[in-house]
């Protein structure tokens, strides 16, 4: 709308200039300048309209082209599209449970996805292995809670750390006395709790910090504090879990990334060809049965194949 104002000013001037020329230019000129205006302030409505449309959504956004289409902020790139999610066994690389959103943030994804996983191979004790993308302690305690160990790194997005001072991890917490221990060997008591963001978290801090010698590499304020949220033991024991097994990480690329660059081979570069979520849905469907069919005929060969299909 701000271009287009712009746009209608600079018209408006060339009109005034227009008018100072022979009046046969002169007219040819303003007839051709008054189309190119009446064409903006239409354009100007239009754009008006879309405005009152886009501030009554929700998520302030409106894809002209497919209604259902959002912005994928977690790709880096704000392209609008759908954010497929898929999960995979780690032994025959078949795709056993996916689903199509138009959520464009993975964190919000990995308990629904574990419990699909575990469903569709009819299992009970299930290991679930994903990206640091995924990483957020109320998922990860669905899924201690459904009996779903998880696998997720941490996102690294410590200001201290990234400014050269100690991190929270530099932080030991006690569970006997329900204290932090710093680098300086000094305790970090508990202060008070608080909700935030529907999260309930306790706050520690140390009495002591501004006579510490390590000051300096520690915190700019009067004192450091740290915040734990009142479950954050399961988000360490799933720490703890990963530290103990590090191959967990190389797994998820060997399962995962080959047959998405499968299906992404597959599908070419005009990606979806359908609109509307249900429909690409359906679409998406359909390339996990190609995938599927093709893997399992690769593993027990065509004959096998037929014999359990006829079974």
């Amino acid at each position: 709308m701000e271009e287009i104002e712009s746009s209608i000013n600079r018209y408006l001037t060339a009109l005034d200039t227009a008018d100072r020329q022979e009046p046969s230019v002169a007219q040819a000129k303003a007839e051709r300048l008054h189309d190119k205006i009446s064409a903006l302030k239409a354009k100007m409505q239009e754009l008006k309209q879309i405005e009152v449309q886009l501030n009554e959504t929700p998520d302030k956004q409106i894809s002209l082209t497919d209604p259902d289409a959002r912005s994928m902020k977690t790709r880096g790139t704000g392209m609008v599209g759908y954010n497929v999610q898929t999960a995979f066994d780690a032994k025959h690389h078949l795709i056993v449970a996916y689903e199509v959103t138009n959520n464009g943030v993975d964190r919000d994804q990995l308990s629904s996805m574990a419990k699909h996983a575990r469903e569709a191979m009819g299992v009970e004790e299930l290991s679930a292995v994903a990206d640091r993308g995924y990483f957020k302690g109320e998922e990860i305690l669905a899924c201690h809670e459904a009996g779903i160990a998880v696998f997720v790194p941490k996102i690294l997005t410590s200001g201290a750390t990234a400014a050269g001072r100690f991190g929270k991890d530099d932080f030991i917490y006690d569970t006997s006395t329900n204290e932090y221990r710093c680098p300086a060997g000094q305790s970090l008591i508990w202060r008070y709790s608080s909700v935030e963001k529907g999260l309930k978290l306790h706050r520690y801090w140390s009495s002591n910090c501004r006579n510490c010698a390590l000051k300096e590499r520690c915190t700019p304020s009067s004192e450091r504090r740290v915040s734990r949220w009142e479950h954050e033991s399961v988000v360490e024991a799933m720490q703890s879990r990963l530290d103990q097994a590090p191959e967990m990480m190389r797994i998820r690329r060997q399962t995962v990334e080959h047959p998405f660059g499968t299906l992404k081979s597959w599908m070419g570069a005009t990606h979806f060809l359908t609109r509307t979520l249900t429909r690409v849905s359906t679409e998406m469907s359909l390339h996990v049965l190609a995938y599927n069919f093709k893997r399992v005929l690769r593993l027990l060969g065509s004959d096998a194949l037929m014999a359990a299909m006829k079974a």
